[in-house]
């Protein structure tokens, strides 16, 4: 009668004690990198990039016209991700946790598709504004007449809170809270006053990172 059990391979060479012991701890640290929790998110990167936010508020409040309240946004969006990520990369030097294997890349893979996403929206949205050659960005507008001012500072805090609550997920617990009070932030900023874009942006990518930012240092490490 026949098996479909596989033949015993009697000329297969032994595995030596060592080598076993190897492989079973290269299991085990694999193992550990696909379910770990990511604890290099930086504390005091999140403080500078709270201050970043808060300047970037009070000087966008000061534009009228959309291009220039762009540049303003946009600059402190660069340099607050740069901040960050320095941050977040000495931190896990420091810490000896990977960044780019295991919890590491889940988190920025949880958070770069969807700031990928709002950079798209916020061409689309800016192009609604736009006139022949772009003139319609450099004039004085009502905030409440322009799509950029009406839709931008909600989106951009829903889109960046709903990936921090994904990436947040492989991190630790104050992070998906940070990601959910962001989410709100620009739920309200949709259906208040356009003129309030900036408070809102202001409380969301300033006030909340300045105080998650201290939390993580005194419970997480800097």
């Amino acid at each position: 009668m026949s098996s479909d059990r596989p033949a015993l391979r009697r000329d297969a060479p032994p595995v030596r004690p060592d080598e076993a012991a190897r492989a079973h701890l290269r299991f085990i640290r694999e193992t550990m990198g696909r379910t770990a929790t990511f604890t290099a998110v930086p504390g005091w990167g999140g403080v500078a990039m709270g201050a970043l936010g808060l300047a970037a508020a009070v000087w966008g409040y000061q534009q009228d016209a959309i291009l220039p309240w762009l540049q303003v946004w946009l600059t402190a969006a660069v340099v607050a991700g740069g901040v960050g990520g320095l941050a977040t990369w000495r931190k896990a030097q420091a810490g000896g946790v990977p960044v780019l294997s295991g919890a590491g890349r889940k988190f920025i893979l949880g958070l770069a598709p969807i700031l990928a996403a709002g950079a798209v929206l916020t061409l689309a949205v800016a192009a609604l504004d736009a006139a022949p050659l772009g003139v319609g960005l450099t004039e004085p507008v009502v905030r409440g007449g322009a799509a950029t001012f009406r839709l931008l500072p909600g989106l951009w805090l829903l889109l960046y809170g709903a990936g921090v609550v994904a990436a947040g997920t492989f991190s630790v617990r104050p992070i998906p809270l940070l990601g959910g009070l962001c989410m709100a932030a620009g739920a309200a900023a949709l259906v208040a006053p356009a003129s309030w874009g900036d408070l809102f942006m202001g409380l969301g990518f300033g006030v909340l990172h300045v105080g998650f930012g201290l939390h993580i240092v005194r419970h997480h490490g800097g």
